[in-house]
């Protein structure tokens, strides 16, 4: 299969970085997939594999990366810098941070309209595109399994200043037209979520692709794990989409402008209490004790802040 590069999420941004010289000697292609030996590149000679080894580091690529392939070479020359990228803290003991997707326009924040929707969570969500600079759209499935899918909705929209939240049912093509409007030629939107909440279902219906779903449970509303990979799709009306293995627990790298940005409501009291160094705990004259007492600011919203500013701490200090 021949790609053209517009229809792959080709830009100014990337062309710019290619020299005179190099533009004859060699081409650009696109990480589609990575494998624990291998990736897969898309690129307008069709689509290759390399070797992981050939790469200088492979755990600074992702999905969605630029490459500059020589002629006739085995060995790409080097990754394009990134116009955005999504980075999250590697899970367990591992140390490095972890590439979620390169080169991402607006990432779709799947969840559910049951058991699954979590708003903590999807804050989580919502600092990392704005850490990303990647326009969030949060899309709530299941909304034919729900007798209120209203409630979820009028919640997820609290969750950030002009936030885009569509209801959807991912079964049903004619109740996606609203995320079809984003599916636009040379577009890259990321799919993001927990297991079993419809991203992969939301995959077939906006792509070609054939992706395993599996039923959800009745008890706890939660699905299986059916993406196991990193992957690009071509969406049906043009541009790409990118897959991600379902995550449940986020844990953010170094995103404070991003958890800035998510919590205007609450960074518009900070600065302003009486005493500069006020622990917004028993002191008097503390404008975020004086916000939560009058309604102005949701206790949650507070505490879901100080968690993640105390995650940032903690990490900052982890690296030092």
């Amino acid at each position: 299969m021949i790609f053209n590069l517009p229809q792959l999420g080709w830009k100014p941004c990337f062309q710019q970085q290619i020299s005179p010289e190099e533009e004859n000697r060699s081409y650009p292609a696109r990480i589609a997939q990575i494998h624990r030996s291998h990736c897969i590149v898309w690129s307008n000679k069709g689509i290759e594999t390399f070797e992981i080894g050939v790469f200088s580091d492979p755990k600074d690529m992702a999905v969605g990366d630029w490459i500059l392939i020589p002629n006739g070479g085995e060995r790409p020359l080097r990754i394009f810098e990134r116009e955005t990228v999504l980075v999250r803290k590697a899970a367990g003991q591992r140390k490095h941070d972890q590439l979620i997707a390169a080169n991402v326009d607006t990432l779709f924040i799947v969840t559910s309209c049951n058991q699954d929707f979590n708003a903590s969570r999807i804050e989580r969500y919502l600092a990392l595109a704005a850490e990303a600079r990647i326009r969030p759209v949060i899309v709530l499935t299941k909304m034919d399994l729900s007798d209120d899918s209203d409630s979820y909705k009028n919640e997820a929209l609290k969750l950030q200043n002009d936030i885009r939240v569509e209801c959807v049912n991912a079964e049903d093509e004619s109740s996606l037209a609203a995320l079809k409007t984003f599916c636009t030629k040379g577009h890259t939107i990321a799919l993001i979520g927990s297991s079993g909440v419809g991203k992969s279902t939301l995959i077939n219906n906006l792509t070609d692709a054939d992706q395993l779903t599996e039923k959800i449970s009745e008890e706890d509303g939660k699905g299986k794990h059916t993406t196991t990979s990193r992957s690009l799709h071509l969406l049906q009306d043009g541009g790409i989409l990118i897959d991600t293995p379902g995550i449940r627990e986020l844990k953010l790298t170094e995103t404070e402008s991003g958890i800035e940005d998510t919590f205007e409501d609450v960074t518009q009291f900070l600065g302003i209490c009486k005493f500069k160094n006020c622990q917004h705990e028993t002191e008097t004259g503390c404008a975020i004790k004086t916000a939560l007492e009058s309604g102005e600011l949701d206790l949650r919203r507070w505490e879901s802040y100080q968690k993640l500013q105390g995650e940032q701490e903690q990490h900052y200090s982890f690296k030092k």
